[in-house]
């Protein structure tokens, strides 16, 4: 009879310390969730609201050069230009007027911007990617693609780059900002320039959905 209650509590203890310790894990496994996901959605790229008053306006002006279906890709580029702010949000002034600060009017901005964007899209044979790269290297960027592998890659960008700082005399000029770029001597514009803007591409084209 004592062993049989002896069994008996030994079966409660187990149960509860198994119910205990469920408990325990079941709680960590949501902790560890919810901070998964907060890690997760804070490392998503934000657009600012700068840029999503300005959807009327690149609509408008993509609508006019063609380029309707790449609109999530233009306000990418802005978003990676400025966030939408200032009196040149698209940075077209060396487009437009070949020196920077030219451009103090938005619009006039947002017009150039993605009239030079059609350019470079139209030059890269469609090409978005190597339209994007263009748009922060210039159109010589294309001629360079296309005189060796044909189509854009992360490799011709830093290529580009580092063949453009070595050919500058004039270094100082060169912030560096990217990490890793001036350990790769590429500091001519952006060489994940790409990347950045088509990380505000996803976000947009999720919000849209």
């Amino acid at each position: 009879m004592k062993l049989r209650k002896r069994h008996i509590k030994a079966i409660k203890r187990a149960t509860i310390l198994f119910l205990l310790f469920s408990g325990i894990f079941l709680i960590l496994s949501f902790l560890t969730s919810e901070k998964s996901s907060i890690t997760e959605n804070s490392r998503k790229p934000k657009i600012s609201e700068e840029v999503r008053q300005y959807q009327p306006l690149v609509k408008k002006y993509a609508e006019q050069y063609g380029v309707e279906n790449y609109m999530d890709v233009i306000l990418g580029i802005m978003m990676q230009e400025s966030g939408g702010r200032g009196q040149d949000p698209m940075q077209a002034s060396e487009s437009y007027c070949g020196e920077r600060n030219c451009i103090e009017d938005p619009e006039l901005s947002i017009k150039q911007g993605v009239s030079y964007f059609s350019k470079t899209l139209d030059e890269a044979n469609g090409d978005m990617q190597l339209a994007v790269q263009s748009y922060n290297f210039g159109l010589g960027f294309i001629d360079f693609v296309h005189e060796r592998s044909g189509q854009y890659s992360q490799e011709t960008a830093i290529d580009f780059s580092q063949y453009m700082y070595e050919q500058d005399p004039d270094k100082e000029k060169y912030r560096c900002l990217r990490e890793g770029s001036r350990e790769l001597d590429a500091c001519y514009g952006d060489i994940y320039y790409v990347k950045a803007v088509m990380g505000y591409r996803d976000v947009i084209e999720a919000e849209a959905q």
